[in-house]
């Protein structure tokens, strides 16, 4: 981009946003490591506990379930910790611009679109849209864990093992070993 364009410091600005936003994708990339472990590992204890008609295996599948869960949940909230940051950079880019016309052009919005798109999907329209700032602790953060798309289907792992756990242990599912 040409210095004429781009006022002093802007350039600078929009750098770091991008590396901000390189920083969530990489952490996209380790969830999806995590989920790729997690899943599979506690699937094949509960299948293993079967086989082998030995619940203790069952115990592994919810432990192994809640496990890669909170690790799934932490990596979660060290990923929206950099979302602070881009919002702050969007807003810096919006309000920069006195166009109003040209703010749409010269704003990135890839956090503050999430936030948005309820709006424009519901047929709300894009009027009267800018990125806002974000001001103080959010319920969001402090439940990350609770996500769907963090919870499942580690939560689904540890409800199945704890509850086969416990069928094993009174002898609900019929002569299994611990």
């Amino acid at each position: 981009m040409s210095e004429d364009i781009i006022p002093s410091g802007e350039e600078e600005l929009l750098r770091e946003y991008y590396e901000v936003f390189h920083a969530v994708n990489e952490f996209d990339k380790r969830l999806i490591t995590v989920k790729g472990w997690g899943v599979p590992l506690s699937l094949a204890a509960l299948a293993w506990g079967f086989q082998y008609a030995h619940y203790g295996l069952f115990l592994v599948a919810a432990l192994s379930g809640l496990t890669f869960w909170l690790i799934e949940g932490t990596i979660k909230r060290h990923q929206m910790r950099y979302y602070l940051r881009m919002r702050e950079i969007e807003v810096l880019q919006y309000e920069r611009v006195w166009d109003y016309d040209a703010r749409a052009l010269t704003s990135p919005r890839i956090d503050s679109s999430w936030s948005y798109a309820g709006w424009l999907y519901a047929g709300k329209g894009t009027t009267g849209y800018h990125p806002e700032k974000v001001e103080g602790p959010r319920k969001s953060y402090q439940l990350a864990w609770l996500f769907p798309h963090v919870c499942f289907p580690h939560v689904a792992s540890v409800v199945a093992g704890v509850t086969l756990l416990c069928l094993g242990v009174y002898g609900a599912l019929g002569d299994m070993q611990w």
